[in-house]
Order: structure tokens, then sequence, then C-alpha cells
């Protein structure tokens, strides 16, 4: 640029300057100030023309509410710096361009117990505390060793799940096994220092793979070279684990870090809710599943995890989670007093399940002929109805796990070695053994007392029956940790 041209350019900068209060970006400065987290500036949705270098006009049509940023700034369409208020009051930290509450609570290390409802619990009582902690611990190593591997991505953590349930040939990983993952490792952090890198990693896994329904969601399946298979969409148990673990990791390390654990959780809460839940505030069994789908009026009880839905209630502040817990209870109940008024026992998958008298699903419905059975997706349902009263004394929890603890007492003899692994609603038996899917959830119910008498001997022997077992299989070892967590007071809330 020759020297006339420079003065001609000075000019016009200092002419803009006059107007506008600033230099153009052309001209070597910015509309606005760049202060850390935007307090003393304001968006600037009507900022007047930016003088572009060569002498145009540039409209800015980005604004910090368009890009729904609270605080910091950004560099517009227009190549201006933009401050975003109000800013972050108190002590919150801007991350992203959100404000976020820097961590105050109080981490929950393992071995802290506490937490649990007190009236009507009881724990395994032939072991100590530290037998109870050191036993958990050491089947933690085990497990983590076993299944939780480096991914195709450095820095990226999954869970070798050798397929899972409805996995097919090709499927190495699937959701269901990464919110186990994500999970248990969080609530292992005080006993595993690696517990926030491998969290961090398996974080980053889910990340890499998000659903194309919804990309708040995760994709259920992998292959071993980490390519989505079977669909890239979501399965419901994955997504609220997967939510539920990110909160734990905002109680246990807080979200001022490299990954805003909170602002996760929420992005997949709103996904749950946009995606995972019907109209009837009942759960579909995948985002994939649309209105005009067979499935679309289906539900799988085994994913009727009411304490999550709870948690979600009080990080969000959504009112509708309340709303799907007194659903998720209404079918519980209907269930019990209707097709299983003998046994307390869940299907596999229940038809229906948007008006107030649902069934059973019939053969093959999803994924086999056990669908309307209790089988081995049913199998979890008294581990996740019973966290919610350990965790909050919730009395519809407590009177549908009496129903179930009361009943497998009786067809076992107290035996839990004669737990078998498949029933029909009625009790008869489909199954052989006691596998470890079967068995934990039982050991988690038997830690709710019965109206009258005691199942201390009855949970010490399921406690031991499982204790016992070495490494067998992804699903049942898994299923397996989440209760040694339940079963050892370590289990808490976010």
């Amino acid at each position: 640029m020759c020297w006339k041209a420079r003065l001609a350019k000075l000019a016009l900068c200092l002419m803009v300057a006059g107007t506008f209060g600033a230099f153009a970006t052309g001209c070597g400065g910015s509309a606005t100030t760049n202060p850390q987290n935007g307090a003393d500036a304001a968006p600037t949705p009507d900022a007047p023309p930016v003088i572009t270098d060569d002498g145009g006009q540039c409209t800015p049509t980005e604004t910090c509410a368009s890009h729904g940023f609270d605080c910091g700034s950004f560099i517009d369409d227009c190549g201006t710096t933009q401050s975003c208020s109000p800013g972050c009051s108190g002590t919150d930290t801007c991350t992203a361009n959100v404000c976020t509450p820097v961590h105050t609570g109080s981490a929950h290390p393992f071995g802290t117990h506490g937490g649990y409802h007190t009236d009507g619990v009881i724990f395994p009582n032939n072991h100590s505390q530290a037998e109870l902690d050191s036993q958990t611990a050491s089947y933690y190593d085990r497990w983590k060793a076993r299944y939780i591997e480096p991914a195709c991505v450095a820095g990226q953590f999954r869970i070798s799940t050798g397929g899972g349930t409805g996995g097919g040939n090709d499927t190495y990983t699937v959701s269901e096994g990464h919110g186990y993952a994500m999970l248990v490792t969080a609530m292992m952090f005080g006993h595993d220092p690696a517990a926030q890198t491998t969290f961090d990693g398996l974080f980053r896994y889910f990340d890499g793979h998000h659903s194309s329904t919804n990309g708040a969601l995760m994709a259920w399946a992998q292959n071993d070279a980490c390519e989505n298979v079977e669909g890239p969409d979501s399965a419901t148990d994955g997504d609220l684990d997967i939510a539920y673990s990110l909160l734990i990791a905002d109680r246990q390390w807080g979200s001022a870090g490299a990954i805003n654990y909170k602002a996760e959780a929420l992005k997949v809460i709103a996904g749950i809710l946009e995606s995972d839940i019907q109209p009837a505030n009942t759960l579909l069994v995948g985002d994939w599943v649309a209105p005009s789908d067979e499935h679309y009026n289906g539900t799988r009880p085994s994913d009727f995890m009411v304490s999550h839905f709870k948690a979600f209630g009080a990080a969000s502040g959504v009112g509708r989670w309340s709303q799907v817990v007194d659903k998720t209870y209404a079918l519980v109940s209907y269930i019990q007093g209707h097709q299983a008024s003998a046994t307390g026992l869940m299907p596999g998958f229940l038809v229906d399940a948007n008006t107030s008298s649902p069934s059973p699903a019939p053969a093959n419905w999803l994924e086999n002929p056990s669908d309307g059975r209790y089988d081995y997706n049913a199998c979890r349902v008294p581990f996740r109805l019973a966290v919610d009263f350990l965790m909050s004394g919730e009395p519809r929890s407590q009177a549908a796990v009496q129903k179930i603890n009361a009943w497998i007492r009786g067809a076992t003899g107290g035996d839990p070695g004669n737990i078998k692994d498949g029933y029909q609603l009625n009790g008869n038996a489909t199954g052989s053994g006691p596998d470890l899917c079967f068995v934990s959830p039982f050991a988690v119910s038997a830690m709710v007392q019965p109206a009258s008498g005691s199942n201390q001997t009855w949970l010490n022997d399921t406690y031991d029956e499982i204790e016992s077992r070495g490494l067998d299989g992804y699903y049942g070892d898994s299923v397996k940790m989440l209760c040694m967590l339940v079963l050892s007071g370590n289990w808490f809330v976010p």
C-alpha cells in the first residue's frame, strides 16, 4: 500500500473512531472490549456497520444471544469481537461462554458412605464395613482390568462388551455398557487414582459417537474399529446412565476443568426428554422410535431408573421429570397388581405403556421369545427400583420391592443358589441356574426390609453368593459391579 493510500486509510479510521467510539477491526482495533467474563460490556446485536479493510461495510448477524452465550466473547461474522453480558456473577466461572458454578459441593470419594435412607434399610452384617469396601474395590480392579480399554483414538476409552443385550455379531461395545463404565468409574474415585482420567476418556469416546437422531445422545453400538453399527441411534438405558454419571462426575470433580460435566449432563438430560420420553411420560426404548413405529407405545422396565429421574429433575429444574416418576410407578403398580400379583416380577418389555392398562410384550416384540417374561433385560429391575427407596425412602419403591423379595425368598427356599436365570411372571422358572445378573439385583432388593420380619439372613447369603463368584462375562460382571457399590454402602446421589 503506497503512502497516499496509507494516509487515506488513516483518515477513514479516525472518522470511524470519532463516530463510533472505537477503531474498527480493519484499522487495528475491535468494536468492543474483551473482558474475561463480559461484566462491563453488552452484546452488540444492533452494532453499527463495521468498516472493513477495503473501505466497505459489514453488518454483524451473529450475537451472543444467537449462540446462547452469557459471558466471555467471540469473533462475529464481520471479524469483530463481541463481549457477552450479563457475565458471570459471584464465584461462577466462564467456561466455553457459559457461566458455571464453582464446585462448592463436597466430593463423595469411595469409602465415604452415608446418604442412605435409614428406616427399613439393612446392609450385609456378616462382613465388616472395611471388608465390604475391600471386596468391592478388589472386584472393581479386576473388572476394570478386564473390560475397560483404550479405544481407537488416543485419549479415549471404551468398554469391551462382546455384544451386550441386543447386539449383533459385529458389535464390540454398546452404550448400555458405556453407561455402566462411566457410572462405576466416577463412583470409584477415591480408590482408583486414575478414575478421572479414565472417566474423561470414556466421555470423549461417548462424545465421538453421537446418535444421528439426537446428537446429545450416544449411538448405541460400535464394532472393534470403533465404527457405529446396528444403526447410529440411541438406547435409552445407556443414555440414562451416561447422564447420571456426568452428574456424579460434577459432584466428584466440579465442572471448571477441561470438561464441563454439569453442562454436558444437562445436554444429555435434555436430549433424553426430547427423544427418549413419550408424550405420555413413558420411556421409549431409544431415540429411533418414531410415533409411526409399532414400538412407540412400548417400554423396557429395566430402564425404570427412578432415582436417576429425580436427580435429573433436581439438576435441570424441569418439572416434567416428576411426571415421568409418577408414570413409571403407575406402570409398576399395574403390572404387579394385574399381571404378576403373586411375584411382583416385571417383564422385559411392556406394550400399551401409554395407557393405564399396560401388558407384557408378546414374544419377539423387539429382541427374542422372552420379551414378555422376567428375562435378561428385566433381571435389573429389582436393583433399579430398590435404589430409589435406599436413597430417598420412596414408599412406592418400598412396596414394589417388598413384593418381589417375598416371592423370591419363598421360590428359592431361602437359598440364593436356587435362583434361576428366567421366570414367567407367574413365577414358573424358565431358566436353569443362578446367573450373576439375576442374583445381584435380588441382593440389592434384599436391603429393603419387609413390613414384618427381616431379610438379614437372605441378604447375607445372596451377598456371599455373588461376592464369591469370579469374573464370568461382561453383562453379569457389570451388573454385579453396580450392585456391589450399593451393597457396600458406596452408592450416592449427585
